[in-house]
């Protein structure tokens, strides 16, 4: 018995990397899953690899900044599966300086097409995703966010870390707004995983090393161990879970830079245990060193969120 049996999922950007490995994992669960994506040609080739391996799905073309793709999308999934249970929100672009850079140097175009994607993309799916999956009874909205929307980095990519910091904001406040009807919104944070989407990044062996060298483990992260992540919130057994939104973080940078990150740690390991026995966060919950086992399953949410459950 799959973890998603009877489930309907759509996961934009599953052409490749992220989404397409998560489309694979969650039809090997047993959901049936809706493929899109702007590239044809890798949507129908991943929609072919679930098939033959004895999966369900479709292929429905979207444009995510398109309103009317978007809405076209959500309703090829009901009329195909008959509801939706699950939206992964994973499409998005990094272009490098192609369409990015530092904010003084970035030009209006580039910050427009990247977020008209990256985070338009995500209000237009929710805009129309979130009231099929009421429709159905209730489910998950999962958003590809990233480290970038939390903490600051020396790469000239600030159209794409404003972007991921508007999905991350978007999700918190969806969370708390839909949770009256059984609509979880959550949000996966990676870091450096190894996706086609990062390859200008890491086109050498030095900087591959580089990158890897740079996480606790020695290794970057590859789409299925986002897919996993994905899997869990996906499925009744996220169905309670620790908060009523979470920014999954799939990135530990090393122990010394933790604190110098920019990263939220008002929250992490020790929280979902105060929330569920409506204890109170102190100061030095927020402020006590926590290390890296209690990072590698933590989720992180705002002291603002947790504030309104206990109440």
């Amino acid at each position: 018995m799959g973890r998603l049996d009877g489930k309907v999922a759509i996961i934009t950007g599953a052409g490749r990397g992220q989404g397409q490995a998560a489309a694979s994992l969650f039809a090997g669960e047993g959901a049936r899953v809706v493929v899109s994506d702007v590239n044809v040609e890798g949507g129908e080739a991943t929609v072919r690899q679930i098939r033959e391996a004895g999966g369900e799905a479709v292929f429905q073309a979207a444009d995510v900044s398109k309103a009317a793709d978007v809405e076209a999308l959500v309703e090829a999934a009901v009329a195909a599966y008959s509801g939706v249970h699950v939206l992964y929100n994973n499409a998005a672009i990094w272009s490098g300086r192609e369409l990015d850079n530092y904010v003084t140097e970035l030009t209006e175009d580039g910050w427009d097409r990247v977020l008209s994607i990256n985070l338009k993309g995500v209000f237009l799916c929710c805009k129309y995703g979130i009231p099929a999956i009421i429709s159905t009874g209730g489910g998950s909205v999962i958003n590809t966010a990233s480290v970038a929307g939390i903490a600051g980095s020396r790469n000239r990519s600030h159209a794409y870390s404003a972007s991921k910091g508007g999905v991350v904001a978007m999700t918190r406040a969806m969370a708390v707004a839909y949770a009256r009807d059984q609509v979880r919104v959550n949000a996966i944070c990676p870091g450096g995983v190894d996706t086609p989407m990062i390859a200008p990044m890491i086109n050498t062996e030095e900087r591959r090393q580089r990158s890897a060298a740079s996480h606790p483990i020695g290794r970057m992260g590859t789409p299925e161990d986002i897919a996993y992540f994905a899997l869990y919130l996906a499925s009744d057994e996220s169905s309670w879970g620790p908060v009523a939104c979470s920014q999954l973080m799939a990135d530990l940078p090393p122990n010394r830079d933790i604190h110098k990150a920019g990263f939220d740690l008002t929250l992490m390991a020790v929280s979902s245990m105060l929330v569920r026995h409506d204890m109170q966060i102190t100061g030095s919950h927020r402020d006590g060193v926590i290390n890296q086992k209690s990072l590698s399953s933590a989720f992180v949410v705002g002291v603002a969120d947790v504030e309104r459950r206990r109440r």
